[in-house]
């Protein structure tokens, strides 16, 4: 009898990057403000149920929070960590539900008397039995950028001056 025969499973890719750009007609300032209260959260991001603030303001590298999706019919509750917050540049949150690790990226650049915004979401399964859903999870969160962006849109014209 020989060795036993080892077989390895490498489920382990890089994580998927969805990303979409909008210009949207408010200073830096105004769009990060808004972007970094977790309440606004709902009134611009597609699925949204619910967003609250969980440790103390202002939004820092480590504040903290929760938020509630509607994903697939299905209510889920995710805890956020802000990862970086470069105030009126750059707002990075990080989450971790049901297996898939979702990091969010809001980069924000002074242009045409307004702001690109970039929106990006890097997807990625946490585990062997998750890795078949990653490449789904990623595609219904490429179908709500642009919606989302054009709600970030309308959120922010909405506001006074």
């Amino acid at each position: 009898m020989g060795q036993p025969r080892t077989v390895s499973v490498d489920y382990r890719r890089p994580m998927r990057r969805i990303q979409r750009s909008a210009q949207i007609q408010a200073p830096p300032a105004k769009v990060y403000a808004f972007l970094s209260d977790p309440a606004n959260l709902p009134l611009w991001q597609t699925g949204v149920v619910s967003s609250e603030r969980t440790s103390p303001p202002p939004t820092v590298a480590g504040s903290t929070g929760r938020a509630v999706f509607e994903v697939m019919g299905q209510q889920v509750t995710a805890e956020t960590t802000v990862r970086e917050a470069v105030p009126d540049r750059r707002l990075v949150v990080a989450s971790s539900v049901a297996g898939m690790s979702v990091v969010g990226s809001l980069d924000l650049v002074a242009a045409d008397g307004g702001t690109r915004v970039t929106f990006s979401s890097d997807v990625k399964a946490e585990s062997i039995f998750m890795a078949p859903l990653e490449r789904i999870v990623a595609d219904a969160a490429e179908k709500e950028l642009d919606p989302s962006l054009d709600r970030l849109r309308a959120a922010l014209s909405a506001l006074p001056e």
